[in-house]
This record gives C-alpha cells, structure tokens and sequence, in this order.
C-alpha cells in the first residue's frame, strides 16, 4: 500500500499536466472573450487591469482608469472587464499560462488560497519601511484585515463593506412608533419591532419588522468570530458563537420557521435595483451594506429611511458586524508590477487621499482610511447623503471582522452557511449546527495536513 511520499510525486507530475492543459484551455478562453479597448497612447507602458464590474459600474472604474493615465505619462492602464461567473477560473488559467494581467480587482474570498499558493505577491515588499508603518498606523483596521495572510500584505481596499439598520419611516408613523424611541440594545430592538410585523388574513408574514439574520452578521456582536486575530486559530463552537447563533434561532422561531421560509422564498432578491425588499416595503428594519444608499438615491428617491448601527445584545460589543469589501492584488509574473502598484496607490488613496476621495464618492464606497474620509469632496458627499455616516463612524472599529485569513476560507465560509441555514430551519439545533461545523473544519485541516498543506 502506498503511503503520504509515494502519493505526492504523482500529485505533482499530475499537477503539472493540470497546469499544461489549463494554458492551453486559458488561450482557448482568452479568445472566446472580448478583447481590450484600443489604446489610446500606445507610447506607453502598458497596464493590463482585469475586473469584474458592469453596467453603470463599469463605467465608473473607466472614469477611474483614465484619471490615473491623464495623471502622468508614463504608464496605461487598459482595462478588461470579466464576466463574473468566469474571473476566478480565467485568472488561474492565465496564471498557468504564464499570460497574468497586471493587476486585478476582486471581492472573492481569494487571498489566502491565492497567497497560499503564491500566486499574487505580497505587496508590502513594494513598499517603503516608512510606507509600510504608515500602512498600518493609518488604515482601518478592517481594511488592513481583508489584505492580510500571514503577516504580509496581499491585497489593498479600494471599497470596505459593512452593514448597519436601514429604518423605514414610514413603517415608524403607520405603528405610531418614533426614531427617537429606536432601542439601543439587540433584545429591546427585537421587542419593540414586533409592532410593526404585518400578517395577512390566512396569518402568513407579510412584512416583518425586524428579525436579526446571518450567524457572521452577529456573531462578533456577541464577542464571537470565527478567528482569533490575536493566536492566528480558528475558532468555531465556542461559547459566545453559540449564545449568538441561539439567539438568531428563538428570534426566528417567534415568528415561526415555515412561516419565515415561506416569506423569504416569495422575496426578488436584488443586489443593485428596486428589487431589495426594503424598497418594495417587505421590511421596516433590516441590515444591509452601505452600498444601498446609492440604491435608494436612485430607485426610490422619495422614500424616508434612516441607517442606525446594528445595536449589540447587552453586555456586548458595539460597532461589530461582519466586513469585506473590493481589493486590488498583483498576480506573480505580471509584466508591470510597478505600473500597477501605482495605480493602486492611485485608486485607493495610498497616495494623494484627497484626489482619491472623489472616487469613492462616484461608487458609494466606504474608504481605506480617515485620511480620505475626512477630505472635502467626501464630508462633502456625506453632507448630500447623511445615511452615509453611520457606516463611517463604524470604520474604525476594531470588532468590524471578515473571514479568518485561512486557504480553505471558501471551504470554511460553505460550511458557515450550511451551519446557519440548518439551524435557521430548525433541522438542527443551535448547539448541532455548530458542532457539525467543528467537527467539519477538523476533518478538512487533518486532510491538508496529511496531504502536506499550511493549515
């Protein structure tokens, strides 16, 4: 019977056919999809930069692409937009291909495998000692937690995520309810909303108030997580998870699991339109990213909302919530690190925060650090739209945590979801739920152990 060493030079002969037929397949996907614009200065370094925006919001990232080629000569970025479904795999094929663009925007939970893999390089080594401390005194933290593995720099922010309350007003006066009347802990909050649910004659929801959901939503609020930042350890059944996770459950359980399903399934789910359920009025409370102030400038002009941070349980930690958000890395073997590290510090305010600011404020992005939130045209933006400053006051908080920095992040985050969602339709309870989830990243860290992989 073969053991642990005679499998791994097979694993990598095997591996190294893989990355031959991905080359070839890579071509074969490079060609089947569009091409680059023309160059407008073909004198120039150039800049190859994949994304993943769209629509309105690709034309916002070629307003940024060509601030930055008219603010110096020396270099341009050409800009790729990829379909979304396709990025992650067509960035690996060019990788294998030896063809990388030069640099690229991703929200995917992609660093620490990516890292781990070395396939983006650590961008801190492009930076000065000076720089570097600079990075790390100045930045949200947040912002500095979503590009970290290992303590090297993979990824910069140029757009962090959080979640606070959104509030319907109207749904406020209709009950006789006040905004100044809005509990300031979690329980109070779940309380006092029950007034503004709203059932139909067969006694099915047909709007709910408020009712607290996601286990990585409030889980830090309960002085849980799933990472200790401090120990570097992945942590998942513990204490304060299961309080947080128990809670969502006898939440949801008031209003009654079938009932809930039911009313979830009957929503149109929309990320960029007036499809989010808070527009159509399905909900009067809800959390949700900064990104729907935006939105509702947009799709609902009219409508009367204010934002409040999401209120902890009693007892515990305030301004905590889950994080992501949009990073820029450098794949290993671009063509032109330097072009694309200075269009990186261009884009996220690293340099020049104030010019920066302008940018964010075209995207409804919350920034990399105070620096760019306190310029002009930002306090400017806020002043426009003050729902905006709810996410801000909530940046510098130390409790606002993504997922553990660890190369099996999409496995754990699977597996997250799963844990929730079991315990969210009572198939399992609170305390089965997390367990299964433990005993399933135990299986899977033995496994890369055994296989030779960092866990």
């Amino acid at each position: 019977m073969s053991n642990i060493e005679d499998i791994r030079p097979r694993r990598r002969t095997r591996a190294l056919w893989a990355a031959a037929i991905a080359a070839a397949i890579g071509t074969l996907v490079v060609l089947a999809l569009p091409g680059p614009p023309p160059r407008k200065y073909p004198g120039r370094i150039p800049v190859r930069f994949w994304h993943m925006w769209t629509a309105e919001w690709k034309d916002v990232v070629d307003d940024i692409v060509d601030r930055f080629n008219e603010s110096q000569n020396v270099y341009e970025v050409i800009p790729l937009s990829i379909p979304y479904t396709a990025a992650d795999s067509k960035f690996l094929l060019a990788v294998a291909g030896g063809d990388p663009p030069d640099v690229m925007a991703q929200w995917n939970s992609v660093i620490p495998k990516w890292a781990d893999s070395k396939l983006i390089i650590p961008l801190d080594d492009l930076m000065t000692p000076g720089e570097w401390q600079e990075f790390q005194e100045t930045v949200y933290p947040a912002a500095q937690k979503i590009g970290m593995y290992q303590g090297r720099l993979y990824g910069v922010t140029t757009g962090l995520n959080i979640r606070a309350n959104y509030i319907r007003l109207d749904h406020l006066r209709e009950a006789g309810l006040s905004p100044d009347d809005i509990p300031e802990t979690l329980e109070e909050l779940c309380v006092w909303s029950q007034q503004l649910h709203r059932f139909n004659e067969s006694g099915d929801l047909i709007r709910i108030g408020f009712m607290p959901q996601n286990l990585y939503d409030y889980a830090p609020a309960f002085g849980g997580g799933f990472y200790d930042w401090k120990t570097g350890q992945v942590q998942i059944d513990t204490p304060e998870n299961r309080a947080a996770l128990q809670f969502l459950v006898d939440e949801r359980r008031k209003l009654g699991f079938d009932k809930v399903v039911r009313f979830i399934s009957g929503l149109a789910i929309g990320l960029g339109n007036v499809e989010w359920p808070f527009i159509s009025g399905s909900y009067t409370i809800t959390a949700d990213g900064q990104w729907r102030v935006e939105q509702l400038r947009k799709y609902a002009p009219e409508l009367e909302y204010i934002t409040r941070p999401v209120p902890p349980p009693k007892g515990g930690k305030e301004h905590a919530g889950w994080v992501n958000g949009n990073f820029m890395i450098i794949p290993r073997g671009a063509a032109c690190v330097q072009g694309a590290w200075e269009f990186i510090k261009f884009w996220s305010g690293l340099e020049n925060p104030e010019r920066a600011a302008e940018f964010y404020t075209w995207g409804g992005w919350l920034p990399l650090s105070p620096a760019i939130a306190e310029a002009p045209i930002f306090r400017k933006y806020v002043e426009e739209f003050p729902q905006f400053q709810t996410f801000l006051d909530m940046l510098p908080s130390e409790n606002m945590l993504p997922m553990p920095p660890v190369p099996y992040q999409v496995f754990l985050w699977d597996r997250l979801i799963q844990a929730d969602e079991a315990a969210m339709r009572g198939t399992l309870t609170a305390e089965e739920a997390l367990d299964r989830f433990e005993r399933e990243i135990a299986r899977e860290r033995a496994s890369r152990k055994e296989l030779g992989y960092e866990e």
